[in-house]
């Protein structure tokens, strides 16, 4: 473990930070970071050996995560929606749809990008909106994708909708005629995402697309892969908390108010120690949550709620706090905790709303009871 994040940390000081604000600036992520990180291994880094992957366990798997996310969410997040259409693939598909597409994730040669969320019922794969039609041997979809991180250069997209009237999930290649793709810019955070828009107008797919055993239902392809979407998120939003620490911790020690450095004042001691202990706390349930998944234990399912709820909550509490030493310095962007505090408030809506975790987490609380 002490190795494997000692490689992540290297990795991401020396090719990540010295870039994060320039990738938040032009709402871009350069293509040779991507290459880098491919090189690396980092792209479907879970997957087994045979198709090209570290085989990492999944609690390196989310230091990893914590590490990249410590200097660029927008870089964590290509992690992490690449790995969920790689983690439904080797999950849920057929011999031949892992052999032909999880070499290529795991060798950065193709991107993907999970193509849920719609303008119309957001990211609750029991609404779709999105249809699918057969049509010969193949199908036709018809409908909207919004918010769609990476679409801007995925080469994949997993794609759900619905089917005779049930959800269904598509593999559909970027190039398909038919879909159409449009860039969405200015987000609040994780500006660097490349977020679009997908119309798929009359869009032709082969019958060999569907992901899953036919009528077996793509609510659980969904499911499943927003899972290890969500666990990558809570281990990002440590990271994210250690930034802000580290961040906080230096100004304090360097930065003189009313006579004295701004570490003496009380309040701001209130402030950092606040973050210490949420770091820690939110760690503990990332690796715990990791442990869990490692082990197949069932219960990993609320515990990733809680722990995503909680890590999202610390962030965002963190980089507000962060923003406040900093002071005005806090609200330019000559210092990265704006940054952070503008993807922390990001975290506690993406991969499910934090009002969608409390409700997880009450019904899940009644039932132990």
């Amino acid at each position: 473990m002490v190795a494997l994040q000692n490689e992540f940390e290297t990795f991401a000081v020396r090719k990540v930070a010295p870039q994060a604000g320039r990738i938040d600036r032009e709402e871009s992520l350069p293509a040779e970071l991507v290459s880098e990180m491919a090189g690396s291994g980092f792209l479907g880094s879970f997957l087994p050996s045979e198709w090209g992957g570290q085989a990492l366990d999944m609690v390196d798997y989310g230091i990893l995560h914590e590490e990249i996310g410590r200097f660029c969410s927008s870089t964590r997040s290509l992690l992490t929606v690449h790995d969920m259409v790689a983690h439904a693939i080797l999950k849920y598909g057929s011999r031949e749809q892992r052999s032909r597409w999880l070499p290529e994730l795991a060798s950065g040669s193709t991107i993907a990008a999970f193509a849920v969320s719609e303008p119309n019922v957001g990211s609750d794969p029991s609404a779709v909106e999105t249809t699918a039609r057969r049509v010969g041997r193949g199908f036709v979809l018809n409908g909207v994708k919004r918010w769609i991180s990476f679409g801007r250069i995925a080469g994949l997209l997993l794609v759900l909708a619905r089917l005779e009237g049930q959800p269904e999930a598509f593999l559909v290649e970027a190039r398909s005629p038919g879909l159409s793709i449009e860039p969405i810019a200015g987000l609040v955070g994780l500006r660097g995402s490349m977020a679009a828009e997908l119309h798929f107008d009359d869009c032709e797919i082969g019958g060999d697309c569907r992901l899953g055993r036919p009528g077996f239902g793509g609510i659980l392809v969904v499911l499943g892969a927003l899972g290890l979407g969500r666990y990558s998120v809570a281990c990002g939003c440590v990271g994210i908390v250690r930034a802000c620490l580290e961040a906080s911790l230096a100004y304090a020690a360097e930065r003189r108010q009313f006579g004295k450095a701004l570490r003496e004042h009380q309040l701001i001691q209130a402030m950092i120690a606040e973050m210490s202990v949420n770091l820690k706390a939110a760690r503990l349930l990332c690796r715990e949550v990791g442990r869990l998944k490692q082990q197949r234990d069932p219960s990993e399912i609320a515990e990733t709620f809680v722990a995503k709820y909680f890590a999202s909550q610390a962030a965002v509490k963190a980089s507000t706090d962060a923003v406040q030493i900093h002071g005005a310095n806090g609200c330019a962007g000559g210092y990265p905790v704006e940054r952070f505090w503008r993807d922390a408030r990001v975290m506690e809506i993406i991969e499910g709303s934090n009002e969608i975790q409390k409700i997880t987490i009450a019904d899940h609380a009644f039932r132990e009871a």
